[in-house]
């Protein structure tokens, strides 16, 4: 079998012909250059195609790291009866819903709309003009227990195509009338216009109170998990924004039962087999309630995200363990994931040699061989492994059975002995892992999912002290302002062999959030220079001035069947939510007051949404809890050098403050970018810190442990 030097990816068949998508940069539609179905990528010669040939379209997304796309494909994408179906019947096209989403939310919603479920590969088969008539996720190859195949499916569409087209297009068109007055549906009613009051009463009780907070922990504590940890039941997903938004509710209001749900998931997740204890990172889902099985894909945005729980859950509660994880899940991107250019690699599959968990799961006798029998005998106890496995085929997966500290009182060995010896023994483990056949990595860099990973180093570099992770981030967000940006201060979406796929809402926004955090990480004026002019562009071409809100895609973007505008929190949180903090921290960071205007109409136009489920909201229900405030505003004056200025920093960020702006009062750049810090200056030759709490400020402080007693006098206040 021979293999593509341009892309490194083996043809399936030493006598197939590339099709169109050998042309194409995206690792997905890469893996199927040599099938025998004749792919195009999403563009108008597809199109055109259809409308010359009178074909309908048969649209397949996926993504690179997927599963059973790759089941689907191996099955039927592969198999020259299925091509030859689909040839004859069809003009097909294949999308990587990951570097465009735009297309992707649409059809989606289109197949939820029809048949009530969601997810990849989506099949979407639809009419030249992009209206869909039928949609489904995986189908596959030959019917079974009633349900059509595509050997019976594809003839079935063409005959009713030939024969019967009106039924086709009539369905078309309701699907269509639905997705549309859907989007009409969810936009609220304008109060005022739109236009919002003063900022001062922009986010009061006339717009929502902290009862809408409760409510949404009320949801989220419904459908807890008080045995393993986490929410609902098999599969069971990490979902970060939940443990953001109950660490949240924990301060607002000193219950200790949302930091206990919170304690429980981080902690039930660190010990499953849903962490890589090798190799280090989360994969994407459990299979089953106990986060023992997991999906062994890895996406970047999951690192992320779980990374920032993590951190604010050591700064919380100060408990090791948590910064612990932090540091491994960040070693594992800097190490697996980071591009020499700087960027982040979006994903690592959950195949190799074409078995899913293979590369991950381990054999006793496999790991006998690397450990030797007394260690094995521990790695047993520590890691629940199995003489004949504890999954298929006689092999195991790796989870704690245990903490450390309580494993080492179990065996009556030191913690920090224990500990030594567990990290030796992966060590060893990680170095024989090495040797096997690794899953496919997908190495584009996507400007949405590296804004959340500069968030999640920013941030875990205050809490952590470590100026490399700092560092990672700014190289990170450098690369992405210096080759993912335009002249005209656009952005692009995806960079493989050069940038290109204008930016959708997700790559501002997320954007926009990590450089704010990278700010205040390394207080270096051109990150906070630059999130206000993202979000200038931002403003200006995805801003819905009638309803308020921002679209998913830009104002001159492609023509698409609709214009989205998404608040959903999903895997993701929303572009709308992440805005929506981005808005409020920048008036904060600022003082610019048209910043929580328009924050203000951006909830307006959620808050419809949000008061229904409030369950499906968790990161905005973050933002809300933000504009309620309490606020901190610290500025602080005076040289990141001076010995002082340190401490100070070192108590804010050992802290968890989520509702905090934090700025460096000094320099032209800054006084430019935020005014009133002009007048903010050392006291007597002292590095300050100006703390003000919901613009009412106290006397400038010149120590940490005077810093402290401020920052402890506001909190039993609130």
């Amino acid at each position: 079998m021979s293999e593509d030097s341009r892309t490194g990816i083996d043809p399936l068949r030493s006598d197939s012909q590339p099709n169109r998508l050998y042309e194409e940069k995206s690792p997905y539609l890469l893996q199927h250059a040599y099938n025998p179905v004749d792919w195009y990528p999403w563009g108008e010669e597809a199109f055109e195609a259809a409308v010359r040939e009178d074909k309908p379209i048969f649209l397949s997304v996926g993504y690179s790291t997927c599963h059973w796309c790759h089941v689907m494909a191996h099955e039927s994408f592969e198999d020259p009866d299925v091509a030859r179906l689909l040839n004859r019947s069809f003009i097909c096209i294949k999308v990587d819903r990951e570097e465009r989403p735009d297309i992707d939310q649409i059809y989606m919603a289109a197949a939820i709309a029809v048949s009530g479920r969601g997810g990849w590969p989506l099949t979407v088969i639809m009419t030249p003009d992009k209206k869909p008539f039928f949609a489904a996720t995986y189908i596959p190859k030959k019917g079974h227990l009633g349900l059509m195949g595509l050997m019976e499916l594809i003839p079935h569409i063409k005959e009713m195509w030939d024969n019967d087209r009106e039924s086709l297009l009539a369905s078309a068109e309701i699907i269509v009338d639905h997705l549309r007055g859907r989007q009409r549906g969810r936009a609220s009613k304008r109060q005022g216009e739109g236009q919002g009051g003063p900022a001062e009463d922009a986010f009061q009780g006339s717009l929502f109170d902290s009862s809408l907070l409760s409510r949404g922990y009320s949801a989220l504590s419904s459908i807890y998990d008080p045995e393993n940890g986490g929410f609902g039941t098999a599969p069971k997903f990490p979902t970060p924004h939940h443990i953001l938004f109950l660490l949240r509710c924990w301060r607002r209001t000193g219950n200790a039962l949302p930091l206990k749900m919170a304690k429980s998931t981080l902690q039930g997740m660190r010990m499953g087999g849903i962490y890589d204890h090798v190799g280090f990172g989360f994969h994407r889902y459990s299979t089953d309630a106990e986060w023992f099985v997991p999906h062994f894909e890895k996406m970047l945005y999951d690192q992320a995200l779980l990374a920032m729980a993590y951190t604010e859950a050591y700064q919380a509660t100060g408990e090791e363990e948590y910064a612990r994880t932090v540091r491994e899940i960040l070693e594992y991107i800097l190490r697996d994931m980071t591009s020499p250019l700087g960027g982040f690699y979006s994903a690592e599959d959950a195949d190799s040699e074409g078995v899913e968990g293979k590369f991950y799961t381990w054999s006793a006798e496999e790991l006998k061989e690397s450990l030797g029998e007394e260690d094995f005998s521990l790695l047993i106890r520590l890691f629940d492994v199995h003489e004949g496995g504890n999954f298929e085929q006689g092999r195991n997966i790796l989870r704690q059975r245990s903490g450390f500290a309580d494993a080492a009182a179990a065996l009556k060995i030191p913690d920090e002995e224990l500990y030594r010896r567990a990290m030796e023994m992966r060590s060893r483990l990680f170095a024989a892992r090495e040797r096997r056949v690794h899953p496919l990595k997908d190495d584009k860099i996507l400007t949405d999912w590296n804004g959340l990973m500069i968030a999640a180093l920013a941030r875990a570099a205050g809490a952590l002290q470590d100026p490399d992770l700092a560092l990672a981030a700014s190289r990170g967000a450098d690369f992405l302002l210096e080759v993912m940006q335009t002249a005209d201060g656009r952005l692009m979406h995806r960079y493989r062999e050069g940038a290109d796929i204008p930016a959708n809402l997700d790559d501002y926004a997320f954007l926009i959030w990590g450089l704010i955090k990278l700010y205040e990480a390394v207080f270096d004026a051109k990150y906070l220079d630059a999130a206000l002019r993202l979000n200038e562009v931002l403003e200006k071409h995805f801003w819905d001035g009638e309803e308020g809100g921002f679209f998913f895609t830009a104002d001159d973007g492609e023509k698409l069947l609709l214009r989205k505008k998404e608040y959903y929190d999903g895997a993701l949180p929303s572009g709308n939510s992440i805005a929506l903090l981005n808005l409020l921290r920048l008036s904060h960071l600022t003082g610019l007051q048209s910043f929580e205007e328009m924050a203000a109409r951006l909830v307006r136009s959620a808050l419809p949404l949000i008061s229904a489920q409030p369950l499906g909201y968790s990161m905005h229900l973050c933002a809300l809890d933000y504009a309620l405030g309490p606020v901190y505003d610290i500025a602080l004056a005076g040289s990141l050098e001076d010995r002082g200025m340190k401490e100070m920093l070192a108590a804010i960020r050992g802290r968890f403050l989520p509702n905090k702006a934090l700025l460096l009062a000094s320099g032209s750049d800054i006084s430019r970018l935020a005014p009133f810090a002009r007048e903010l200056v050392p006291v007597k030759g002292k590095a300050a810190a100006y703390v003000c709490l919901d613009h009412i400020c106290q006397l400038p402080v010149t120590g940490a442990a005077e810093l402290i007693d401020l920052l402890e006098k506001f909190e039993n206040k609130t």
